[in-house]
């Protein structure tokens, strides 16, 4: 069996703050295969963006990683020294952002963001990295790409922005993109154009790509597997089809009731989450969906320690009391 291109074990990103403790990832595990791309999926709080800075340590203080595993293509990334971190980031491991301009200097021209990015990986000439930068941006689909090389980062429309950060982190052929909300900023039909886009240069180049959104029609059009986060946690984790026609947890049910389509009829009214996401800081005891969750028993789902992640059947693994021990009557 082939070695896991990211491997995520345990791993917790704290943030402290004069307010307390806001464990924005806490007890996170997941595996990423070669050529595959995993969909992590939950509302906006739930820990989902935190989780990939975490990967690629870009996480800021006050928050730091306070433990748990990252292995990428079996090298462990937590406590690696800096430099050797810059050698990986953007060059095996590369992140596209929802907004494209948080990878785009606005000063700069696009050929010189570009080289400069392959330069900083490679030890070959400036005219090897433009024609390789030309190269790429015609790979994303981007037309007159000797012309658009000169151009700044203000005279793209947002796809063709978006289109320039995908060309960007494909410059070094990485073995894994981290992709986070990269459709949310643009319209449906650009979304469309993006998301084929990756599932095109995904299969070219063999990537694996770790795809964050809160959006679960991007997932079902992009994911073979899925992870739920809900309050930092993983609360579900599928294949793809197996999450989508048969949700086990009362959260991934919720979120998929909450979407058009799966069999509703024409205008019928969505369900709709009761509460939101607890405060960061907020110590939940139990399983943290509780106070939200249409299936809640007292006395077990809010006593004690979180649910832990375990398998209900093959290639499905659920943190909910009530599906462990069975229907609680």
């Amino acid at each position: 069996m082939s070695q896991a291109t990211l491997e995520v074990r345990n791993l917790q990103t704290h943030f402290f703050t004069r307010a307390g403790v806001a464990k924005a990832v806490e007890d996170v595990s997941f595996t990423v295969a070669p050529g595959q791309i995993l969909g992590l999926v939950g509302e906006s709080g739930s820990g989902k963006s935190v989780t990939g800075f975490s990967i690629l340590g870009l996480v800021d203080p006050p928050g730091r990683v306070v433990g748990g595993q990252i292995r990428f293509n079996g090298k462990e990334l937590i406590g690696l020294p800096e430099e050797q971190m810059r050698r990986i980031r953007g060059n095996r491991m590369a992140m596209v952002f929802q907004d494209p301009m948080m990878t785009l200097n606005p000063v700069l021209r696009i050929d010189t963001q570009m080289i400069e990015a392959i330069l900083a990986h490679k030890q070959v000439g400036r005219k090897v990295a433009r024609q390789q930068a030309r190269d790429v941006l015609g790979q994303v689909g981007i037309p007159s790409p000797d012309e658009r090389l000169q151009a700044y980062p203000h005279q793209f429309s947002g796809g063709m922005r978006q289109r320039v950060a995908i060309a960007i982190a494909l410059l070094n052929k990485p073995d894994l993109i981290i992709a986070d909300e990269p459709t949310t900023a643009l319209d449906v039909t650009i979304q469309a154009q993006i998301l084929q886009l990756m599932r095109d240069l995904q299969a070219e180049f063999e990537m694996s790509i770790l795809l964050i959104t809160h959006d679960l029609g991007v997932v079902a059009e992009m994911a073979d597997q899925v992870a739920v986060m809900y309050m930092g946690r993983i609360v579900e984790q599928a294949e793809m089809t197996d999450l989508f026609t048969n949700p086990q947890h009362p959260y991934t049910q919720a979120l998929l009731e909450s979407i058009p389509g799966r069999g509703k009829q024409p205008k019928a009214e969505l369900k709709v989450i009761a509460g939101s996401v607890p405060n960061p800081f907020e110590q939940i005891t139990g399983c943290p969906f509780h106070p939200r969750c249409e299936e809640f028993s007292d006395g077990h789902c809010n006593q004690g320690d979180p649910p832990m992640l375990s398998q209900l059947r093959a290639n499905q693994h659920v943190a909910c009391f009530i599906r462990e021990k069975g229907k609680i009557q």
